[in-house]
């Protein structure tokens, strides 16, 4: 348990809470286009053109799914840094790491970046430690 490895793992915390706020950010943009299907909709009603009414419903469905994917993954890789600055879940910490892949080319840096210090034995046994101390901490359920 080195304090560089712990130095490590905090500075990459950091990256991920900035790069959690940058997806979230992005996925907000949309919203834009949520708002038009959902005017295409109300205006297909009222007008009695069944038409725009489903085209307009049927954008809103798809682009309200995209914006609750992309906001979904800000929050998978917040927590992922989250638990990085505690070296805790140690499998929530990869899993960020890996959806960090996907957005180019910040993205796929620190999540290469991060994949790569999770290999290490000593940030391994960092992380076994930490948890195994944090089961011993909680109540029991009997």
């Amino acid at each position: 348990m080195s304090t560089a490895d712990k130095d490590t793992l905090h500075i990459l915390s950091i990256f991920h809470y900035i790069l959690a706020g940058i997806i979230a950010l992005i996925f907000c943009i949309p919203l834009v286009h949520l708002a038009m299907g959902i005017t295409m909709t109300v205006g297909g009603v009222t007008e009695n053109v069944p038409v725009l009414g489903i085209v307009g419903a049927a954008l809103s469905l798809v682009i309200g799914l995209i914006i609750l994917v992309g906001w979904g993954m800000a929050v998978l890789v917040f927590l992922a840094g989250k638990n990085l600055e505690t070296q805790t879940r140690y499998q929530v910490c990869l899993f960020g790491a890996g959806v960090l892949c996907i957005f180019l080319p910040l993205g796929t840096v620190l999540g290469v970046f991060t994949l790569v210090t999770l290999q290490s034995d000593s940030v391994k046994e960092l992380f076994s430690c930490n948890d195994s101390r944090i089961q011993a901490e909680s109540p029991s359920d009997s």
